[in-house]
Order: structure tokens, then C-alpha cells, then sequence
């Protein structure tokens, strides 16, 4: 069996699942973000979902250390780091793609079946990854406005580069900072605008 991950070399040998998962998800690191490659922002210069992930996975961690302590910072680490694991098939789909949200959710829910199904824990894997979708719990929340303020802070830099006027990204970010904290954070990131 063959495997190819985009900028790597070619996998003549089956890997173990552990090393499968992590093939897999490293195509992210050559999947980049769609919207902004949609708003004139160079691939040279686009961040990959591999990118947006590692932001997202820090920002949860800070943010849940410093204003949720006693938060169960495992989980949301694992959530963070595979909350992606819908793009590795199904790719970065944006609101401008003309797909629905239901469509949408059972390609990527297919896509995170593949990504996990060789596993021993596939169904913790998913449930995490179906958690972050629902966002029903305070881990959840979480990980999801700090996927959310991780564009914000991406968006400032992609407009004080001149790619774009992005009003519409902070705009529409805006009201999904439910958190206190969060709603600080974004503020100060649109006050430097």
C-alpha cells in the first residue's frame, strides 16, 4: 500500500494505525485555510489548518488555565488538537462553498470516521471530535471561541498585510464570543485594527 502525504515522500509500507493518524493528519499541514486563499491572501502567506490547529490548541490551554481553572485541560488539549480531524477528506469547507451545514457535518463526520477507525479508542476520539461539534459542554465552549479568536488574531494580521478589508470575519466573529474573556480578547484584537 502506497500513502502520500502532500509534501512528504512516499509510504511504500503499512503503517501502524498510531503512524496512519499521523500521516493522515499531517496533509494538513499542506491544507490551507480556504477563506483566506478566497480573499486574495497568497498560498506562500496562507496559513494551513495544521497552523490554525496549533493556535487553537494554545489559546485553549492558556485560556483555560488562566479563567477556567478546573477545567479538565486533558480533554480540551485533545479536543483542540483534533477538532480538525473532519478536514483531512473532507477539506476546508467555507460558508461561501454553497454547502449546507448538514451536508457539511456528515462529510466531515465521515472524515473523521476514516481519520480514527483504525484506533483502539476511535470512539473517544469521535465523541471528542463530536463534542466540539455540538459544543455542549464548557470544554467545548471553550475550544470552540478559541478556534474562533485564533481567526480573529489571524484576520488582524492578514488586514494590517493589506490582503483584504475583513469587517465581515470581525463582524461575524463577534457575537460568538460568549465568554467574558473571550469578548475581552477579541476587543483588544479589533482595537488594533
Amino acid at each position: 500500500m502506497k500513502i502520500k502525504n502532500p509534501g512528504s515522500a512516499e509510504i511504500v509500507r503499512p503503517l501502524s494505525p498510531v503512524l496512519r493518524v499521523l500521516n493522515e493528519f499531517s496533509t494538513l499541514k499542506n491544507l490551507y485555510r480556504q477563506g483566506w486563499l478566497k480573499r486574495s491572501v497568497p498560498e506562500e502567506k496562507c496559513e494551513s489548518v495544521a497552523d490554525h490547529t496549533l493556535g487553537t490548541a494554545l489559546l485553549s490551554l492558556l485560556v483555560a488555565e488562566n479563567y477556567h481553572p478546573g477545567t479538565d485541560l486533558l480533554k480540551i488539549l485533545r479536543m483542540a488538537l483534533i477538532h480538525e480531524a473532519g478536514e483531512v477528506y473532507a477539506g476546508d469547507i467555507t460558508p461561501v462553498d454553497g454547502i449546507s451545514a448538514e451536508e457539511k457535518h456528515r462529510r466531515e463526520l465521515e472524515s473523521a470516521l476514516r481519520v480514527f477507525d483504525a484506533l483502539p479508542q476511535a470512539g473517544e476520539y469521535l465523541a471528542l471530535w463530536e463534542e466540539f461539534e455540538r459544543t455542549d459542554t464548557l470544554e467545548a465552549r471553550i475550544v470552540r471561541q478559541a478556534d474562533r479568536l485564533e481567526m480573529a488574531l489571524q484576520t488582524l494580521y492578514y488586514e494590517k498585510l493589506g490582503y483584504w478589508d475583513f469587517t465581515e470575519f470581525f463582524d461575524n466573529t463577534e457575537p460568538l464570543m460568549k465568554f467574558p474573556e473571550f469578548q475581552k480578547l477579541f476587543a483588544e484584537i479589533k482595537s488594533l485594527r
